[in-house]
């Protein structure tokens, strides 16, 4: 192990090695990467454990700078694991340079498998008491991570004292159907703010898809066309979000000897921003997250937005309507735009078709809980949806929601000390 030092806290490098399959524990192992946290005036001190379960899929845990955001309030009571997941950070990679030593598609997709919620929480069990002597430790999930802490009450509640998640409770039983179909809706409310805050960026954002649609550059490989652009619309699910996009489209042209043209400098800010180079599992693993059972997801996100005709780019050119943005949805032309991506192509497909996904969640077990648990839900939350996340917080036993709309999906972030002193007040009941 390697220990340094950044402001106010000491940090140190631990190596889990942990089965890819845990059905199989004597087969194929991977490492998993934590990033040990404490305060550098507790250094010494025995404290209960808290694990970090970063968003995604396909992200490794937040690299922090000193005690900076919600890591500063955590460290006054606990000693923190930032855990990167299986796949991701400083775990064992998962990436279209990795992933061919697996073999061909077929075999890459069963590896992938493997990297979905059930399989991160069986890595956390074993981790745990290796950490901990045996003894339960706190769990905070951030979106995605508030789904692995649901699969953890679900399946192993003995290894928690409490649960902590900030927008990320998931339906219990929708399919990825019902989470795009709810989701379209959303996503278009936060596109009609936008262009309510920034009228300016209608015309900008439909001459920016025109100019794409005729003329489909690329950047560094990247091939930048209408509907990537669209999916820029992420950005509008954070608090800054609307404001970063619309500085991003105002600069979009320059004049050139050859007639106007996109500069280069907002060429290469939608390559980046519209690249899965950094967290391909985003993309790869995104759909596959929801299922359950025979069903496949099949490509939800692109098959739904077939009933939201208005999402089209070419119709709304066509017309005089606004050029609608995207975002939190993954679509088959993902692997054919993006080099990080379009080696992936056939195993993305794979999984798509799959039929054999376990179930992720036990309500009976969830009704019974004892697990003290505490939810912070945004209110129009872009990403995950509110009234799915209240019908799930109503079926876990004891689970106290905050409802909020003062922060956005990343309140966790945005709000940092405050969300979390807010949540812990909840598990403590001290609210």
């Amino acid at each position: 192990m390697i220990s340094y030092r950044q402001p106010g806290v000491v940090l140190t490098d631990r190596r889990f090695t942990v089965p890819l399959d845990h059905s199989d524990p004597g087969g194929e192992q991977i490492e998993v990467y934590g990033r040990e946290a404490v305060a550098t005036s507790r250094a010494g001190e025995e404290l209960p454990w808290l694990v970090y379960l970063e968003g995604g899929p396909g992200f490794g845990a937040r690299r922090f700078v000193g005690t900076e955001a919600w890591l500063g309030r955590a460290l006054r009571d606990y000693r923190v694991l930032l855990l990167d997941q299986r796949g991701t950070g400083r775990s064992t990679p998962a990436n279209r340079q990795t992933l061919p030593l697996r073999g061909g598609p077929r075999e890459q997709a069963d590896y992938l498998a493997h990297f979905r919620s059930d399989s991160i929480v069986r890595d956390c069990e074993l981790i745990r008491p290796q950490l901990t002597g045996g003894a339960p430790w706190t769990v905070l999930g951030q979106s995605f991570g508030g789904f692995c802490a649901v699969r953890y009450l679900s399946s192993a509640p003995e290894g928690l004292a409490a649960v902590m998640i900030t927008g990320g409770l998931p339906s219990l039983d929708a399919h990825a159907d019902d989470v795009y179909r709810a989701a379209y809706p959303r996503i278009e409310r936060k596109v009609a703010a936008h262009y309510a805050r920034y009228p300016q960026d209608v015309e900008r954002a439909r001459a920016i898809a025109a100019h794409l649609a005729e003329h489909r550059p690329e950047s560094a490989g990247h091939r930048l066309t209408p509907e990537g652009f669209q999916s820029l619309g992420i950005m509008l699910g954070s608090g800054s979000g609307s404001h970063q996009l619309h500085y991003l489209l105002e600069n979009a042209f320059v004049r050139t000897p050859g007639g106007t043209e996109l500069s280069d400098a907002f060429q290469e800010a939608i390559r980046t921003a519209a690249s899965f180079a950094g967290h391909p599992l985003y993309a790869v693993l995104h759909e596959a997250i929801y299922g359950q059972g025979e069903r496949p997801t099949a490509w939800a996100a692109e098959r739904v937005r077939a009933e939201f005709p208005q999402f089209d780019a070419a119709t709304a050119l066509a017309g005089d309507g606004p050029v609608l943005f995207t975002g939190e949805t993954i679509h088959p032309w993902h692997f054919d735009v993006d080099p990080a991506l379009r080696p992936l192509r056939e195993t993305a497909e794979l999984l798509a078709q799959r039929t054999d996904w376990p179930a992720l969640y036990d309500p009976e077990r969830l009704a019974a809980n004892e697990v003290p648990v505490a939810a912070a839900v945004y209110h129009d939350d872009m990403y995950v949806d509110t009234e799915e996340s209240l019908r799930t917080a109503a079926a876990i036993q004891g689970l106290r929601t905050w409802v909020t709309n003062e922060y956005e999906h990343d309140g966790v972030r945005a709000g940092g000390p405050r969300v979390l002193d807010r949540l812990l007040a909840l598990v403590r009941d001290e609210a």
